[in-house]
């Protein structure tokens, strides 16, 4: 099963290698977009014939949605995604699949791993304002979900690298003094000029510490792998 699958692009790899190894029986992407999950369902259903796919709509944080029943299990949680949780939310989250697992079954976590600070900085405040307008749209979700009044050309994107927790912030500052209202959960907000707020943070791993969280959670790290420029790590655990 894959957490956070999207449309499954990312698996096409771990897919191959296991139906070549005669060892997939059955995927079930895990994913909050259920259009994201019907395209998956829909590709790996027709490339890999009978092969089982269920997709399970859910935050992964919620519900898991691992399957009870069959032989060994690998769950895949690629990308960097784990990175976006705080360490508490990170460690909840270990925990709670490492208590759903099974002797036999493994967990394959893919980190982005510690860097180059000009380098993470120019990733998160793009040349192209994309990222910029990812951060953005988080205003845009806020009123329409909650009736808020935001202003997105009121704040601008920043990002920067915070070397005590290793991890990337991306935050809205304020252009001006204003007042923010949300009817839908009766709150009303003031920002002075300049002031920010956080709205993600994103992680960079070492690999110690990937396997020293495993750990606390109760896994063993039996591989590790990154790539040539050792810019991103994928490992892989078992239940210890």
């Amino acid at each position: 099963m894959e957490l956070g699958a999207g449309a499954a692009d990312k698996t096409r790899l771990l897919l191959d290698a296991l139906a070549g190894a005669g060892t997939l029986a059955s995927f079930v992407p895990v994913d909050v977009s259920e259009t994201a999950l019907i395209e998956a369902a829909r590709r790996v259903g027709g490339e890999y014939p009978g092969i089982a796919v269920t997709a399970v709509v859910s935050d992964f944080e919620e519900h898991l949605g691992l399957p009870g029943d069959g032989g060994p299990r690998l769950v895949a949680f690629l990308g960097g995604t784990i990175g976006n949780l705080l360490p508490g939310q990170r460690a909840a989250f270990l925990a709670s699949l490492r208590s759903r697992l099974r002797p036999g079954d493994a967990f394959l976590l893919g980190t982005d791993l510690v860097k180059d600070p000009a380098v993470l900085v120019a990733a998160y405040d793009d040349a192209a304002g994309v990222t910029a307008a990812f951060n953005k749209n988080i205003l845009a979700v806020l009123n329409a979900a909650l009736g808020a009044d935001f202003d997105p050309g009121a704040f601008e994107h920043v990002a920067l690298w915070d070397a005590g927790e290793e991890w990337i912030e991306m935050r809205l500052r304020s252009l001006e003094p204003q007042v923010v209202t949300l009817p839908a959960i009766d709150l009303r907000v003031t920002f002075g000029e300049g002031e920010e707020m956080r709205t993600e943070v994103s992680a960079k791993f070492r690999r110690e510490r990937v396997a020293a969280e495993l750990a606390a959670a109760g896994f063993t790290m039996t591989g590790w792998w990154t790539d040539e420029q050792r810019r991103f790590g994928l490992s892989l655990s078992v239940p210890g």
